[in-house]
């Protein structure tokens, strides 16, 4: 029996419904705030749980908030995930299908590269041996929506999945990359952004971030699988939790 929601998971859920995906560090503050203004007592270390109930009453509508982790700084995020369609499917309604066709394309892209990025160029190219060539105009304005809309990250010309894609598309990845896409070896969750190890017949990815824990203070880093020595660098300091500007998007009316 699901347990019952109050208004304060009420406003919870909306919010996130409102944003799509939020940090931990916000969502933290979101939980805090909505138990406040709807006097109901916050523990602090019971988020899960609190997340737990909301899952329990969305069930029934094939909706769930799942976790994940953004592959290049290892914040913990929450996304709510419509569980009865793939994003993909979802999609159609917003892009025409030459559109989804190169954001397919895209992902393929993604998928293939050690560096879990795609350049403009690359992509940019890609566009040109679709069914329906599309101008390089079009391609570039098609790629601005894929990053307003949060299904891509770019940065310095270099396209990725965004965290919310990954949450929310991966069950589509793991089935369409099944032979391609790998886990994590620390965190489980799957790789993109990685370092690899380069023993051929090893070859494990583990997230920078995770890198950067797992190896945190070692003189001489070995790979956890196959114990050869990790060439790689170990990412510093650089990594360490951020908290997003999420906060300044909180209604403070009851919906």
């Amino acid at each position: 029996m699901a347990r019952q929601m109050d208004d304060s998971h009420r406003r919870f859920l909306q919010t996130l419904m409102r944003s799509g995906i939020v940090d931990e560090r916000a969502a933290k503050k979101l939980h805090q705030h909505c138990c406040r203004v709807h006097h109901t007592h916050h523990r602090p270390d019971q988020l899960d749980d609190y997340i737990d109930t909301i899952n329990s009453n969305l069930q029934p509508l094939f909706m769930q908030i799942r976790k994940g982790r953004c592959e290049d700084r290892g914040v913990q995020h929450y996304a709510l995930v419509n569980m009865t369609e793939t994003s993909i499917t979802r999609m159609t309604s917003d892009y025409a299908e030459h559109e989804l066709e190169l954001f397919r394309k895209i992902m393929d892209l993604i998928v293939d590269a050690d560096s879990g990025t795609a350049s403009s160029t690359k992509i940019l190219n890609c566009a040109l041996t679709l069914n329906k060539k599309t101008k390089k105009k079009d391609t570039e304005q098609l790629l601005n929506r894929l990053v307003h809309d949060g299904w891509l990250s770019e940065k310095q010309g270099e396209y990725c999945l965004s965290t919310r894609c990954i949450i929310e598309m991966e069950s589509y990845i793991r089935t369409m990359y099944q032979d391609q896409v790998k886990e994590c070896r620390i965190c489980r969750n799957v790789a993109f952004q990685s370092q690899i190890c380069e023993n051929p017949m090893c070859g494990i990815k583990i997230h920078n971030p995770c890198v950067a824990r797992f190896f945190r203070g070692a003189t001489d880093p070995r790979c956890p699988a196959c114990e050869d020595f990790w060439p790689h660098s170990i990412p510093g300091n650089s990594y360490c939790l951020t908290f997003a500007a999420f906060l300044e998007m909180l209604p403070y009316q009851v919906y």
